[in-house]
């Protein structure tokens, strides 16, 4: 289906091609469909939680040639709901359809070294950083940054998986064993407070709307809670989202990003350091599904698709609570509480440590 004539939006009935089978990619779906959009999803994995909720899908490997371009004949616009799509994909998709957030995003976030590069040289306050590609790099490193410090795989990581506290006494060449001897980056160890995120879109036509500073509690490297508003002043909140506002400009950005962040007292204030990027809706926005006016799912598709940014008005104080493993058993007690909402993930197996759901508190002002 082609795009409006005078807009240049999508307009309903048109097609939204997800990469990805997860539960980001079956909210996607859902939140599409509530625009009159239809969706088909691409995943490697039999069983996808996405593949329930959406017109179509097709279970082939993102290398597959031929299924990705059957794949793209079917749909008008490609997104992605996680960041390790591989790039070959990325660019092969790219040359048949529109493709957001684009090539050169998903490049940059998806490698630590290219995106701690990238905010350095956007002038973007970051933990020092050294890039490690083998044992005498890492000794370097070391040496420059001190202990302890955070040793993480340059791809591929996330809950906390492909990384590693350095502390004294650990040999550099332990370190390195304990992520596979694989590319990284060290980074120096960040004192930090707590932890803090900015959920914000950008649209095709440049327009910007950032949600909440959002605060983040993990448990063993997995983010368990998150909630708003945030207890940091407002000149912080501020300079928070004009930050993900710059990082979004200058990648081009189209659709929805996370902007992790840490909180660290410098002189009896507080200071925020990027940590990470995510290119795509992100778990910490969970909360505006039911906490705000517009959704980071719905969000996500108006921006793709080319319609207007909804409003980021949040609607109380809201806490989202991630339900891993056998928690989301709970969710006949969770359903009898008063204003929450319970989203399942429609995941056959639970796990411990395994997102099976969540759960979101809207309370008054």
């Amino acid at each position: 289906m082609t795009s409006d004539a005078v807009s240049g939006a999508l307009p309903p009935g048109a097609t939204i091609g997800i990469l990805g089978g997860g539960q980001l990619g079956r909210m996607l779906a859902l939140a599409a469909a509530d625009l009159g959009f239809r969706c088909a999803v691409l995943c490697p994995d039999k069983g996808s939680p996405a593949f329930d909720v959406a017109a179509s899908h097709v279970c082939a490997a993102y290398e597959d040639e031929a299924a990705l371009a059957a794949f793209a004949e079917g749909v008008d616009v490609v997104t992605y709901e996680f960041e390790n799509v591989p790039a070959a994909t990325a660019a092969f998709l790219a040359a048949r359809k529109p493709l957001f957030p684009g090539a050169r995003a998903l490049g940059i976030t998806q490698d630590r070294l290219q995106e701690k590069t990238f905010l350095s040289d956007l002038g973007v306050a970051i933990a020092p950083f050294a890039e490690v590609s083998d044992l005498a790099q890492l000794e370097a490193a070391l040496q420059k940054l001190g202990r302890p410090a955070v040793l993480k795989t340059r791809r591929f990581g996330y809950d906390g998986k492909g990384q590693v506290l350095v502390r004294e006494g650990m040999s550099a060449s332990e370190a390195l064993a304990q992520i596979g001897n694989v590319p990284a980056v060290l980074e120096g160890f960040v004192p930090f407070e707590r932890e803090v995120s900015v959920v914000a879109a950008r649209g095709r036509d440049g327009a910007f709307r950032a949600y909440d500073v959002t605060e983040n509690n993990h448990e063993n490297h997995i983010l368990r809670t998150s909630s708003v508003p945030s207890s940091l002043p407002e000149e912080t909140q501020k300079g928070a989202l004009d930050t993900a506002r710059r990082i979004a400009e200058a990648l081009d950005y189209v659709g929805v990003i996370g902007v992790e962040m840490f909180v660290v007292r410098e002189g009896g204030r507080e200071t925020l350091l990027v940590n990470e990027l995510a290119p795509r809706v992100h778990n910490s926005g969970h909360w505006t599904l039911g906490g705000a006016a517009t959704s980071q799912f719905e969000q996500h598709i108006r921006a793709i698709a080319g319609w207007p940014l909804g409003s980021t008005r949040r609607l109380g104080r809201v806490e989202m609570t991630n339900l891993l493993g056998d928690e989301a058993h709970g969710w006949e007690d969770l359903a009898r509480e008063d204003d929450t909402r319970v989203v399942l993930y429609g995941k056959a197996e639970a796990r411990a440590g395994r997102k099976m759901g969540h759960v979101t508190r809207v309370r008054p002002e």
